[in-house]
């Protein structure tokens, strides 16, 4: 395992009870075609994180799960002026000395979208697999730091005290994990939680997760939740370690701490997300995110936007918070977005693990951190989701997939150097 960027969507297919196996042989230009299509195009719940059918699905989650709108406001879109340079005229060198070009690169990632901003002109764009410019594309992890940036929001007014614990804000966390956890240390997933995302394991604590938001099927019964709030009560705590005292990645602390500030502001996540996010922002197009099968958002992987309203968020952040003339997120917040966290605690629950000792550096407040010379982080979701900010270089980039694998080095290793060397480049111009 390279890492653990998974969330409740993140699920082995062909390793869930009911799940077709992949149709390798079918064209993914083909899939959905005819009134109605022939079978085996056909994408579905059962078969939409499987290659091929998932780089359809990604681009259509509205139309096979339920989900609501997150609304971009009646005001006029933001202007992105454009800049543009050919960053697909040379050769980029990953993996040690291996040279690929980057159309080469973006077909290998089996990108979707990918936009780079540079001083916050798009410098270079290009959509892929039948993506739009308009197209809501699925961002799996990446809500992970929408859901943190709004927490870190209401800490920064008062309104959340990120000392206290989560039962004094949710009493109905009381007996779980998250019960004597405080809200900071849930912000950097340093819980206890025993948890376990083993896909192959068909007991694992992931499937039961997956049954609340209608991925997956559990044997056990009493596993089987409708509803995010029902779930989360019931995860205890690991004896491995305690609160605090190691990063350990876990989809469920994001969905917990979305509890806190639904309850905190007597808001929704969506509604959250609109008011603070998009509509400040002059969002092209509205989002939707992902709901449970009683109707709550999925706050650890459901949120899909546009490529080009992933750049505009990620370039406010850049711009210390301020972004289409409106302050939309505290300078404070900001900068502490883009300082690193603390690299002890990241590894220490994942020891020997490359990815952790040479490409991520630390993780706080839902951000990911990157070793690198520009100290640039991420918010990053599996199948090849990233919003990519190099404050070294004052660059952004955006990058939506449909990888077959979840995790790979092509994404989360090569993805990193090759923007590395654009940031470089850009720098030099």
């Amino acid at each position: 395992m390279m890492k653990p960027l998974v969330v409740a969507a993140l699920l082995v297919a062909a390793s869930i009870p009911g799940f077709a196996g992949p149709a390798s042989s079918v064209p993914g230009e083909t899939l959905m075609k005819g009134f109605p299509p022939a079978e085996e195009l056909r994408v579905n719940r059962d078969n939409l994180m499987l290659p091929p059918y998932n780089g359809w699905a990604f681009q259509h989650i509205r139309e096979l799960q339920p989900t609501r709108e997150v609304y971009r406001g009646a005001g006029e879109t933001t202007a992105l002026e454009s800049a543009p340079v050919n960053l697909a005229d040379r050769s980029y060198v990953v993996g040690g000395q291996r040279k690929i070009t980057l159309d080469e690169w973006l077909e290998e990632a089996a990108t979707d979208a990918f936009v780079v901003l540079h001083k916050g002109k798009v410098v270079y764009e290009r959509y892929l697999n039948g993506q739009q410019e308009h197209t809501q594309h699925q961002m799996f992890s990446a809500t992970k730091s929408f859901v943190g940036t709004l927490m870190l929001m209401l800490i920064d007014e008062g309104k959340v005290d990120p000392s206290r614990t989560m039962q004094s804000y949710v009493p109905e966390l009381k007996g779980s994990a998250f019960a004597d956890a405080t809200v900071q240390q849930v912000l950097d997933m340093t819980t206890s939680i025993s948890f376990s995302e083993e896909y192959t394991n068909p007991q694992a604590d992931i499937w039961a997760y997956g049954y609340v938001f209608g991925l997956s099927d559990v044997a056990d019964q009493d596993r089987k939740f409708n509803s995010i709030y029902d779930y989360l009560p019931t995860l205890g705590k690991t004896e491995k370690f305690k609160h605090g005292d190691a990063f350990h990645y876990a989809t469920p602390n994001t969905d917990a701490l979305a509890w806190v500030l639904s309850r905190v502001s007597g808001q929704s996540l969506s509604e959250l997300i609109a008011t603070r996010f998009l509509q400040p922002l002059g969002a092209q197009r509205d989002a939707y995110i992902w709901l449970d099968r009683s109707g709550t958002e999925m706050a650890g992987g459901g949120l899909n936007i546009t490529a080009r309203d992933a750049a505009r968020f990620g370039q406010m952040i850049l711009q210390k918070g301020r972004y289409n003339g409106h302050q939309v997120i505290p300078a404070t917040v900001a900068r502490r977005i883009m300082t690193p966290g603390n690299p002890e605690t990241f590894s220490r629950f994942y020891p020997g693990e490359p990815w952790y000792e040479n490409v991520g550096h630390s993780y706080h407040d839902m951000w990911w951190s990157f070793q690198n010379d520009h100290q640039a982080v991420a918010a990053m979701g599996v199948h090849g989701q990233f919003i990519y900010i190099d404050p070294a270089a004052e660059m952004v980039v955006v990058k939506q997939s449909s990888h077959a694998e979840a995790e790979g080095e092509s994404n989360e290793v090569d993805g990193p150097m090759i923007w590395q060397a654009i940031a470089e480049r850009l720098l030099a111009r």
